[in-house]
């Protein structure tokens, strides 16, 4: 695999245009696979076996890691050999007699509409930085954004005459409206806050940091925990958690499936139809809990 991986790296970048941290990904599971095969004796890709590669698997599952890494590792491995067979560095493809370990989906955390509430009005002061992080967090519960859209989002991407925002998601558009709370956090944030957190610099970036770079998704994390906290809110939050409360919210209030589905990106509308599921979970919680006979 030594001189194969290289060309299939190349691929994923210049032919796929991968993300960095896409191919940082794939290149650090084939290189690990690489070493495991050369202690066993294979070198070439050609002579990788279906057997070598269930080997692997079984040898990552008892190294302890979990479901979701080992199965990131199978997902690397058949990208590759997917690759090789296309390129005709070999004739067959190994791994399709490989499965990776079944991962149990759990279903997201959560916030009610009024931990939802609470969390967004803890940035109320009048500094800059606490101006920008209502701003921030309004936009990110009224879209459905993921995190690093939302960091990513440069000032033209964001139209405010008509109220919509542009998402960019490796090569991938979509429009998505906001509401007139999101409208007039962004506008009071781009009167003079954006300004004076550049520190006369200037910056495509819609939102930028105490010292007028673009926001990081670690920094990103470690202000809503702490506006979580100040709201006593007991869920465990992530980055995630406003997204998954903008859809929840919005099924739970009659929204179609269809249009949840555009707004969050989901590629397939059964990823959409959890959100229909929390519900009814929710919903016999309740009846549970409520009903005399329950």
């Amino acid at each position: 695999m030594e001189l194969e991986l290289p060309l299939f790296i190349n691929y994923l970048k210049e032919t796929k245009n991968a993300s960095a941290s896409t191919v940082s990904s794939y290149q650090r599971d084939l290189r690990k696979l690489e070493s495991y095969l050369g202690e066993h004796g294979v070198e070439h890709v050609e002579n990788v076996t279906s057997t070598n590669l269930n080997s692997y698997i079984l040898y990552l599952e008892k190294q302890g890691l979990s479901t979701a890494t080992v199965s990131r590792n199978v997902a690397s491995m058949k990208a590759f050999f997917h690759y090789a067979c296309k390129s005709h560095l070999r004739m067959d493809d190994p791994t399709e007699q490989v499965k990776a370990p079944h991962i149990e989906k759990k279903m997201p955390e959560i916030l009610s509409m009024e931990e939802t509430v609470r969390l967004l009005e803890q940035p109320s002061g009048n500094t800059p930085k606490q101006i920008r992080d209502r701003a921030m967090l309004e936009l990110l519960y009224a879209t459905g954004m993921r995190v690093s859209e939302l960091i990513s989002l440069k000032q033209n991407d964001l139209n405010l005459m008509m109220n919509y925002v542009i998402c960019k998601d490796e090569g991938r558009e979509r429009v998505i409206p906001f509401g007139n709370n999101a409208k007039q956090t962004l506008e009071r944030y781009l009167l003079g806050s954006r300004s004076i957190l550049l520190h006369g610099q200037e910056s495509e970036f819609l939102f930028v940091n105490c010292s007028g770079h673009s926001m990081s998704r670690q920094g990103f994390w470690k202000l809503i925990k702490q506006y979580a906290a100040r709201a006593g809110i007991e869920t465990d939050i992530t980055p995630h958690t406003l997204r998954h409360s903008f859809a929840a919210h919005l099924v739970q209030n009659g929204a179609d499936l269809r249009s949840v589905q555009q707004m969050m990106g989901h590629s397939d509308i059964a990823t959409t139809q959890m959100y229909v599921n929390l519900n009814l979970q929710k919903m016999q919680r309740v009846y549970s809990e409520a009903h005399p006979r329950g």
